[in-house]
């Protein structure tokens, strides 16, 4: 079994294209982070599978964020992938409510709520934000109807999770510019291809390769698939992020923490990581910040 990768492949003269997910231990490094409810903890694996596949259908030098945000038990929960193959997630859950997170239906978790797909580019200038409603059951579903809706592009998303791994296939018809850069004959491909890919159980996509998976749906095609990318767990956080965060809200307001708390304590959500900075370190941001700015004049 391949381990945390990601294929690429082709349908050999088809307009069909996919790609398929596998994580192991990137998904336990996320789940070391946080004891999520089970239900939870199957979706937020599916939505690591998810943005993984998501950033794979791009190419862009950056970030694209999932975040999903809702009135239900469950308030938010949000997964980050680079384009370097690096993924971090997070979800925030009422913990006085844990015992009626029973369910991975998605309005049983979120209520009422919004799919957010956000790409950050390496330039700042550049952001590209998409929207859709929280509907359907599951997150393959509401997916569907993302890109139906924002990209219009047919598309085709089965994820599964457990404890042990999450794991995503993905299949998408390719745009109709690129029709005249192949040898495509556009026929019926995509709608065999549907139909082949809901015969998936979540079973299959947990345990079997990608090979081996791919030779079961496709069989009867050719297909080529691309060189595995590597996908692995990335926080992102920093102890020079988090000072430059307190040196946003400025000295006056850090100092008045400081003589209110005696200390600013600042927690992770995504990794946990505990930061604390003292009286002294405080001196130290806006002193630091102070040179750097009088060296950049001179």
């Amino acid at each position: 079994m391949e381990k945390d990768t990601l294929h690429r492949f082709l349908i050999e003269n088809t307009q069909v294209r996919g790609e398929w997910i596998h994580l192991d231990q990137t998904w336990q490094d996320i789940l070391n982070c946080s004891n999520y409810p089970a239900p939870l903890r199957q979706v937020l694996g599916e939505a690591a599978a998810a943005v993984c596949l998501l950033s794979a259908t791009i190419k862009f030098e950056g970030s694209l964020i999932l975040q999903i945000n809702g009135s239900g038990p469950v308030s938010r929960l949000i997964m980050q992938a680079t384009s370097e193959g690096e993924i971090r997630g997070m979800a925030q859950w009422d913990k006085d409510h844990k015992d009626d997170l029973i369910s991975t239906n998605l309005q049983d978790l979120f209520g009422e709520g919004q799919i957010v797909i956000s790409i950050l580019t390496d330039k700042e200038s550049e952001r590209y934000q998409g929207i859709v409603s929280l509907e359907g059951e599951s997150l393959a579903e509401c997916l569907q109807t993302y890109f139906e809706q924002s990209e219009q592009l047919d598309t085709k998303v089965h994820l599964a999770a457990n404890h042990e791994a999450a794991a995503g296939l993905l299949i998408q018809s390719l745009p109709n510019s690129d029709y005249d850069k192949t040898d495509i004959v556009i026929d019926d491909s995509w709608d065999r291809a549907v139909i082949l890919t809901d015969t998936i159980q979540a079973e299959e996509l947990l345990n079997l390769d990608a090979e081996v998976l791919l030779h079961r749906l496709f069989h009867e095609n050719d297909l080529r698939l691309f060189d595995p990318q590597s996908i692995s767990y990335q926080c992102t956080c920093s102890q020079q992020k988090i000072e430059d965060m307190i040196h946003s809200i400025g000295k006056k307001e850090a100092i008045e923490i400081i003589q209110d708390q005696n200390i600013i304590e600042i927690n992770c959500d995504f990794c946990n990581t505990k930061y604390s900075l003292d009286a002294i370190d405080i001196e130290r941001v806006f002193d630091n910040q102070i040179t750097e700015g009088n060296a950049s004049l001179h």
